[in-house]
């Protein structure tokens, strides 16, 4: 254990003493968190919307189930083509 903890703090002050040598340390950390806000808030608001919001848990079990059937079974015209 006292491994791993030595091996985590060297690694954290080697980050750490990194940004503040760097002339642009500061902002480029800024900058890495203002990124992973846009990934995770912004687009998660405008692309990932919850389609099963309001629904209850049985109507969920089945809008899943139905789903999974539609992508499970083909169309009926792409059999036919494999059939002499």
């Amino acid at each position: 254990m006292g491994k791993i903890r030595n091996a985590a703090s060297s690694v954290w002050r080697f980050y750490r003493d990194s940004f503040r040598e760097m002339t642009w340390g500061r902002p480029l950390v800024w900058l890495i968190l203002l990124k992973l806000f846009i990934l995770f808030a912004v687009l998660r608001v405008f692309f990932f919307r919850p389609e099963y919001a309001g629904m209850t848990e049985e109507q969920k079990s089945e809008a899943v189930g139905d789903r999974l059937i539609q992508h499970a079974d083909p169309p009926a015209d792409t059999l036919t083509l494999f059939n002499p």
